[in-house]
């Protein structure tokens, strides 16, 4: 009997998530074709490239659209069961409502594994290939479609403009070239009849076909001006023909990944735990050769001469037999403020020493904090699956309503809350107002407090998404307040 419920439980919940989790999914993939499409549309790549970008950016997203596919699966599933009585007839059989959620359970938390591994494992190397494709986009050269009647500056040290163009053919008429890739004192200006454009063979060079034009040129006026009252001479040539050959890679090249290696989401976590622990011991041994000079620099100069007064003034010198202040007191004024500006500049040397490795290590720090807080996400974002069950599972219970409609409402919700926490608390960890592991895990702290809150409001039957309930309270409230008016 047990084992026929626990088949029904997981049919009823397996094939939502696999829809929930699709729809996250698109949703996710949609929000970053969305922030990067300034950066593909225009440049001509293949279709092979861009199904290669969005493969890579799905793998990348599967582990944050798992959780609230997960909320929004149970909130259904849940949800269905309670509107068709079926889970009031499970509990009047006797069975609570933890041990209808067991199944489940063990399903979620597989999953909370499963996403672990394919974070540490898939997810950074994916991340890698992701980030190298868009990088070698962005710095690939757009297409050139020159419009008409405007000027075209996409081509850098070139100004073109074109009065007409041939559909047909794809020749250009009536053409102006502004050359001044040598700088502007040594601009050329071209004007043509009309011209092609076209790329070279190996697709490094733009080739421009001009027909019956002439050609300005000014000469170098550091050179042939003698003075600012001179005019600058300039050269003039007609041509029949001419070719003009401009620099500008049109073809696609990948990055090599190395130039990310840096990057804490493209490392799994034994490559984290030690870049960790390098860059800490590293910053333990500039800490004591900071703390040594500091030492140095203050303390013992400091400290060193003034025990020698105080030695020349126990063994009898008359000269510290009074102590230094009445030494300093006797000094002529010059020799006082001598030795204030001495003391001065010392102290400023040692603030500025002091600043200086301060500012050398604020970046290390801002850096371990990052791969601090990767390291920390892998666990906290593995452990949200589980968080986000014991939330859809119990509220569905309790607002007894499936489909797409309150499930949807609630699940955006409770995930843009989550998000939002998460977002604030990353943001504190990373700029160190926060501890890294407070700023990570504070929105599962959340996430558990609900747990806790809706999972006794389920096991109690609680009635507090009950439409009609809170139009009694309300009734209630609505005739005290009225008694008391009339008192």
């Amino acid at each position: 009997m047990i084992k026929k419920l626990y088949r029904f439980i997981l049919g009823s919940f397996l094939p939502l998530l696999l829809v929930t989790f699709s729809i996250c999914l698109f949703i996710l993939l949609m929000h970053m074709l969305w922030t990067t499409v300034a950066d593909m549309v225009g440049k001509g790549v293949g279709v092979g490239i861009l199904g290669q970008f969005f493969f890579y950016v799905s793998l990348y997203l599967l582990p944050q659209a798992l959780p609230l596919s997960v909320l929004l699966a149970s909130l259904m599933a849940f949800g269905n069961l309670g509107e068709h009585s079926e889970l009031t007839a499970m509990k009047a059989a006797g069975i609570s409502l933890i041990k209808i959620m067991k199944p489940l359970i063990v399903c979620v938390v597989l999953m909370s594994g499963v996403s672990f591994v394919f974070q540490n494992n898939v997810q950074p190397s994916a991340r890698m290939k992701m980030a190298t494709i868009l990088i070698s986009l962005r710095q690939k050269s757009p297409e050139l479609d020159i419009p008409e009647g405007i000027f075209f500056r996409d081509i850098p040290g070139y100004n073109l403009f074109v009065r007409k163009k041939d559909p047909q053919g794809g020749m250009l008429r009536d053409m102006k070239i502004y050359d001044y890739s040598q700088g502007f004192e040594n601009a050329k200006v071209i004007v043509a009849d009309s011209g092609r454009l076209t790329v070279s063979e190996d697709k490094k060079y733009l080739v421009l076909s001009l027909h019956q034009g002439e050609s300005f040129e000014n000469l170098n006026p550091s050179k042939t001006r003698a003075s600012a009252d001179k005019p600058i001479p300039y050269r003039r040539e007609t041509f029949k023909f001419r070719e003009v050959l401009i620099n500008f890679d049109t073809g696609f090249s990948m990055e090599d990944e190395s130039v990310l290696g840096s990057r804490a989401d493209g490392k799994n976590i034994n490559d984290l735990v030690q870049f960790i622990d390098s860059v800490q011991a590293l910053q333990d041994s500039i800490n004591g050769q900071t703390s040594r000079t500091m030492r140095r620099s203050t303390y013992t100069n400091v400290f060193k001469l003034a025990n020698h007064y105080a030695a020349a003034s126990a063994v009898g010198d008359s000269l510290f037999a009074d102590g230094f202040d009445a030494y300093f007191k006797q000094l002529p004024l010059e020799q006082k403020i001598s030795a204030f500006q001495k003391a001065q500049g010392k102290s400023r040397q040692v603030a500025s020493e002091h600043a200086f490795n301060q500012h050398r290590q604020e970046d290390t720090h801002t850096q371990l904090r990052i791969y601090k807080m990767q390291l920390q996400t892998k666990f906290a974002l593995s452990l949200s699956c589980l968080l986000f069950f014991f939330i859809g599972a119990p509220l569905g219970a309790i607002i007894r309503k499936g489909g797409l409609g309150m499930p949807t409402v609630l699940s955006v919700f409770i995930y843009l809350a989550y998000y939002t926490i998460n977002d604030f608390g990353t943001k504190m960890a990373r700029t160190g107002i926060w501890d890294v592991w407070f700023g990570v895990w504070i929105s599962s702290f959340v996430l558990a407090a609900m747990d806790i809150f809706f999972t006794y409001k389920a096991g109690n039957d609680s009635a507090m998404f009950n439409v009609d309930v809170w139009k009694i309270w309300f009734k209630k409230l609505s005739r005290k307040v009225k008694k008391k008016r009339f008192r």
